[in-house]
């Protein structure tokens, strides 16, 4: 029976939950996750995590925020006076935004805090600086 390896292109069955519990994405209800180990389209724990599974086998992993998104980066948090944004707009917590920078890639940001005269947003990914447990099911090794 052959296990996961380096280099496999592998169909996955997840779900993706955070330490308490929340579910924060999941493979139910669609088409299970088909990739190739080895070329970073994952996170480093998700792909340590399937190392030597074999089809049909579920097991649940626990990945570190350092295996997953990285720590929180304090420098990808700025503050924004309301000025600068589009006049129409009304910014909310939670809300997300996309900013262009000067060489035209897009950012994703989210509204952390809205002040009189600003709003703080974050571009950090929505689960840096959390530890991920992902529920996994090898599904089929091509």
């Amino acid at each position: 029976m052959s296990i996961v390896k380096e280099n496999n292109t592998v169909k996955v069955n997840y779900t993706g939950k955070l330490s308490d519990g929340q579910v924060f994405d999941s493979s139910e209800g669609k088409e299970p996750l088909e990739f190739t180990l080895g070329q970073g389209q994952l996170i480093p724990g998700f792909e340590k995590g399937l190392i030597d599974m074999k089809v049909n086998e579920k097991k649940t992993i626990t990945i570190a925020k350092e295996e997953a998104y990285g720590e929180v980066n304090e420098a990808l948090i700025q503050e924004v006076k309301k000025a600068e944004l589009p006049q129409d707009m009304e910014p909310k917590v939670g809300m997300g935004l996309v900013s262009q920078s000067p060489d035209g890639k897009e950012m994703n940001l989210l509204v952390v805090e809205v002040k009189e005269e600003s709003i703080v947003v974050d571009a950090n990914h929505p689960l840096a600086g959390k530890d991920l447990i992902f529920d996994l099911e090898v599904v089929e090794i091509k």
